[in-house]
Parts: C-alpha cells; sequence; structure tokens
C-alpha cells in the first residue's frame, strides 16, 4: 500500500513535535551530565553551522543563542525524519533503530568532515557511551512521542 502525500506529510509533521520532546529530553541529559562531570555545554553543533552557514557570532551571548537554535533546529529536523521513517511503514521498534543509526552516524560523518571533532575512535570509551547514550536518550524520547500522537496505529 503506498501512503499518501497527506499521510506522508501528517507523519512528518507529527514527527517534528516528537522531535521538540526528543531534544528537550536530550537537553536535560546533557545538561545534567555537564553539571556532573563540570564541563561547560557543548558548542560542537553550532561550530558545525558556522562553518556551513558562513555565519559567526559576534559575542558569546550570541554564540550561546546561536547554539541553542541549531541544536533545537537540529533535533526537531531530525523528528521530522522519524516521521518519515514511520511513513514508510516500519515497525516502532525498527525506527527507532533506523532512527538512532541515521541521526548518531551523520554526526560520525559530518563533524569530522566540518573539522569540528576528531572521528570518534580518537574520542576515548567513555566520551562515545557518553554520546552514544544522549544520542539514544534523544530518539528514544521522540521514538515515544511520536507514538503517542501517531492516531493511525494502535496503541501498544
Amino acid at each position: 500500500m503506498s501512503a499518501k502525500l497527506g499521510d506522508i506529510a501528517a507523519a512528518v509533521g507529527r514527527g517534528l513535535f516528537a522531535g521538540v520532546a526528543g531534544t528537550a529530553a536530550m537537553t536535560v541529559s546533557s545538561n545534567l551530565e555537564a553539571k556532573l562531570r563540570g564541563r561547560a555545554a557543548s558548542t560542537t553543533p553550532a561550530q558545525a553551522a558556522e562553518k556551513v552557514l558562513g555565519v559567526r557570532p559576534v559575542d558569546e551571548g550570541s554564540e550561546t543563542r546561536f547554539s541553542n537554535m541549531v541544536h533545537w533546529g537540529y533535533g526537531t529536523a531530525w523528528g521530522g525524519v522519524r516521521g518519515l521513517l514511520s511513513a514508510a511503514g516500519i515497525s516502532r521498534p525498527t525506527a527507532t533503530a533506523a532512527h538512532f543509526g541515521v541521526v548518531w552516524g551523520s554526526e560520525q560523518v559530518m563533524l569530522p568532515a566540518l573539522g569540528v571533532t576528531p572521528p570518534f575512535w580518537e574520542w576515548g570509551k567513555e566520551e562515545v557511551a557518553i554520546d552514544t547514550f544522549h544520542h539514544l536518550v534523544y530518539v528514544v524520547a521522540t521514538g515515544i512521542a511520536y507514538s503517542l500522537l501517531d492516531h493511525t496505529q494502535a496503541h501498544c
């Protein structure tokens, strides 16, 4: 059965809202982890966006605002991909696993290619585990939110 354009658009819309929820969950997990480890918030996504867009914030305050905009925009947009996975008829658990693969995998290709991080095999096991955990928080929360928003399937 092929999906209608309206059904695909609705799935992407649900995904965008679910992406906001996933981004909120990831924000909580990364902020807690940063406080526990005594580290500053990551600006890596903003650094990548600055390179891609050719922008440069003028001061620390604008850098922080830009970083937040990138974080929320990026997480929201990836939620749309979660909606597309559902629209393709992929089961919820498989869609969540695939969503993790594309979100985390694209980070591992894009950020080193832009020169803002080294490849993950140079990070150390603890940093890889922490980054993986935050992305798992994101995709699981996005998947749960998507499931709650999706009235086209019976909830389990």
